[in-house]
């Protein structure tokens, strides 16, 4: 039964092997409409992992300084679950993942049995596979240039669109060829400059994740972005262009006991069902419906973890069935009780892990943003991610149906002068 399991694991989490593309990739025709050309600029910046706290832990001065002279919330609470990929497109869609069909990091879409794997290069450039209207589409449905230096799914053709400027995942381009690209860029002709641009930090979740949070390494990562993200406005303003940036997280980070790690429960019979790789969660996925009563009832007697049926999940998490626009969360959700983690192979995992409650403090996302839109010394409460979504859109005065998405601009509206 387990073989069977660490089979599928092996075969679902296996990356695929391409060599890293550094190119720029530049969808060509595109310009600014005219009304677009008078528009500011929002520059959206995601450090993975840098939980609410890393800023005073880890002495961030140049994000104490450009936050002071703008706004920054206290934290900001990521969506359910509190995972990578689920919550970039949170952000840029202003949906919970429930709502735009990127569930979890690896999942099984039910309707087809297709499994999305967030390390599957070919796979995750698929539109197929996300709802919603990120930014970018938005922005580029309404005749305005978009650009990323990285994000979840700007790789993808969603809706047929990709942002006119975009380079493919990879981490071998240094941090000033980035820079410069982003200048580069804002230099060009109006009609072929973008107005929205994403960029994207790997470093902090890498280390928090392989040495947990509270190791030096991490505080050498945080400084790393830290000192990039002024050099990248300081930059930008001999341009004299009006920018406004907004820097975010997508989730914290926690230490886990990675050594008294949990196997699959033994409750959970692999011939019945299919369960994905995860960590601070499992999908039980049925190939039996039959069997997914005496399962549940069987796993409830269980104290190390926590069993859903999704008309149990918490409400705050949107993960229930009715939520489940795709069909694509598992019949049955199994949780570990923190500090514990699953570990489905035998070889050692890190001591850095989130994905759990996001109402967990230690999975408090980071918010802050400056520029001439934003009102300067404010701080604010904590709030969800989904409503950045609109908060860009009015930036950049984006034209978008609040009934469509999840996120409210009213949330942020009094951040803005």
């Amino acid at each position: 039964m387990f073989t069977k399991l660490l089979l599928f694991f092996c075969i679902c989490i296996g990356i695929t092997s391409y060599a890293q593309d550094t190119t720029q990739q530049i969808i060509v025709g595109r310009k600014n409409s005219a009304d677009q050309m008078n528009k500011p600029y929002v520059i959206l910046i995601s450090a993975d992992g840098y939980r609410a706290d890393f800023t005073e832990l880890y002495d961030a001065k140049n994000l104490k300084v450009l936050s002071k002279n703008g706004v920054r919330a206290k934290y900001m609470t990521p969506s359910y679950p509190s995972v990578t990929f689920p919550n970039h497109y949170s952000i840029v869609t202003g949906l919970y993942p429930s709502h735009h069909g990127l569930v979890d990091n690896s999942y099984i879409d039910i309707a087809t049995g297709a499994f999305y794997n967030m390390g599957n290069k070919k796979m995750v450039a698929e539109g197929k596979w996300y709802g919603g209207t990120p930014l970018w589409v938005l922005a580029e449905q309404q005749k305005m240039i978009a650009a990323s230096f990285y994000w979840v799914a700007s790789e993808a053709a969603i809706q047929g669109i990709k942002p006119t400027y975009h380079y493919i995942y990879n981490e071998k381009t240094n941090i000033e060829t980035r820079i410069k690209a982003v200048k580069d860029w804002l230099s060009l002709p109006e009609e072929l400059r973008p107005h929205f641009i994403t960029f994207y930090f790997p470093q902090v979740d890498h280390d928090a994740h392989e040495y947990g949070p509270n190791d030096s390494r991490v505080g050498n990562a945080v400084q790393f972005v830290d000192s990039s993200i002024n050099a990248l406005q300081e930059a930008l303003a001999t341009l004299h262009l009006p920018i406004n940036y907004i820097f975010v997280s997508d989730h914290g980070m926690a230490k886990v006991d990675n050594v008294n790690t949990l196997p699959i429960p033994k409750a959970i019979d692999t011939e019945f069902f299919t369960v994905p790789w995860g960590d601070a969660q499992l999908h039980l996925y049925a190939k039996d419906k039959s069997k997914i009563e005496s399962t549940y009832n069987a796993l409830k007697q269980d104290t190390s973890i926590t069993v859903y049926k999704l008309d149990e999940t918490p409400s705050y998490w949107h993960y229930s069935s009715k939520d489940d626009w795709y069909n694509r969360i598992g019949d049955l959700i199994v949780v570990p009780h923190f500090p514990k983690i699953f570990n489905l192979s035998k070889s050692k995992t890190s001591l850095g892990k989130h994905g759990f409650d996001n109402h967990f403090v230690d999975m408090r996302a980071s918010f802050m943003a400056w520029g001439p839109a934003f009102k300067n010394g404010i701080n604010i409460d904590g709030f969800e991610n989904i409503h950045i979504y609109p908060l860009v859109a009015h930036l950049l005065g984006l034209n978008y149906d609040e009934k469509n998405i999840d996120g409210k601009f009213k949330v942020l509206k009094p951040i803005l002068k």
